[in-house]
């Protein structure tokens, strides 16, 4: 059989024989009168670094702890871990600021349980929950214990077989990445090798780009100035043909000036001829004219020239 001992705490549970001296010696003590008791329901709190804990005590007998003062005091260093009073959390030690929380909920019931957040080894010792108020003083001891899981004692032979095995797997991932990386060299310098006779094939087929390039460019050149040749000699012909044309065209005009002046020259020609016969026939009457027997040019030459003019001019225009 099993009793609930406290103030409706579901973790604090004794056998009936076992609560029943505590019943007796409380009742020998206290005659008429309960007095003010802090009962812890677990002496001995364990736990592992980085957990969350619940250190547990509360009131004996159950009374309503929200106007109390509460204090939990760690006793290494007789600091407040936490102070609750009136409804109020008041001062504590800089390392448990934001760590710990008065579970409030249980007040009214006389719980005064304490959680601790996050735990480290350095939280391992004795804590001390102590509550005054106007019935009197009372406290009790809770020890917590922190362990580290990562820093329990590691053998020495276990030490050296892990450090053997770390060094033969070690040696072994070197070898292997040493010999990856020697095929992998190998295989590269074959591909250098190979990329190193190409690239002396793409230069030479390039030079003779540049040489075949360079004799295009010089064709192009000469084909330029030849190009340049004929169309100044084109432009020689033109200029040429225009001088021809316009030679034809005085030509053709002087041909035509010369053959008007052939025709004139024939016509006084024949008109000289048909002048001279008149002339002849009209000397030939002037001799014989009584003008000339009058005046002989031996004796008046003169005269016999005037005379002579005018028959002429009498004989041109009757």
């Amino acid at each position: 059989m099993h009793f609930l001992l406290g103030c409706n705490h579901p973790s604090f549970t004794l056998p009936w024989r076992t609560l029943l001296p505590y019943l007796v010696a409380l009742h020998l003590l206290q005659p008429g009168s309960a007095q003010l008791r802090v009962v812890a329901p677990s002496l001995h709190v364990t736990a592992n670094v980085g957990q969350d804990v619940v250190l547990r005590c509360q009131l004996s007998p159950c009374k309503d702890a929200w106007s109390s003062d509460i204090r939990w005091i760690q006793h290494r260093t007789s600091g407040f871990v936490h102070h609750y009073q009136n409804g109020e959390d008041l001062e504590q030690m800089e390392e448990y600021k934001g760590r710990t929380e008065l579970l409030r909920d249980g007040l009214s019931d006389g719980n005064l349980d304490l959680r601790i957040t996050a735990v480290s080894t350095s939280d391992s010792g004795s804590y001390s929950c102590a509550v005054q108020d106007g019935d009197g003083y009372a406290d009790a001891v809770v020890d917590l214990e922190v362990s580290d899981p990562f820093s329990q004692i590691i053998h020495p032979w276990k030490v050296a077989l892990a450090v053997i095995v770390t060094i033969l797997v070690g040696s072994f991932v070197i070898t292997v990445f040493l010999y990856r990386k020697k095929a992998e060299t190998t295989k590269q310098k074959g591909k250098d090798a190979e990329l190193e006779r190409m690239d002396a094939k793409l230069g030479t087929l390039a030079a003779e780009l540049e040489r075949r390039d360079a004799k295009l460019e010089t064709l192009v050149e000469s084909l330029e100035r030849r190009n340049a040749e004929f169309e100044k000699l084109a432009s020689d012909l033109e200029r040429r043909n225009a001088q021809l044309d316009k030679l034809a065209s005085d030509l053709v005009q002087q041909t035509k000036a010369v053959e008007k002046l052939n025709s004139q020259w024939s016509k006084l020609q024949s008109l000289k001829l048909t002048k001279s016969d008149t002339i002849q026939n009209n000397f030939i009457g002037y001799e014989k004219s009584p003008q000339a027997v009058n005046y002989s040019p031996l004796s008046n030459p003169e005269k016999h020239h005037e005379a002579k003019r005018r028959w002429y001019i009498k004989s041109d225009y009757p």
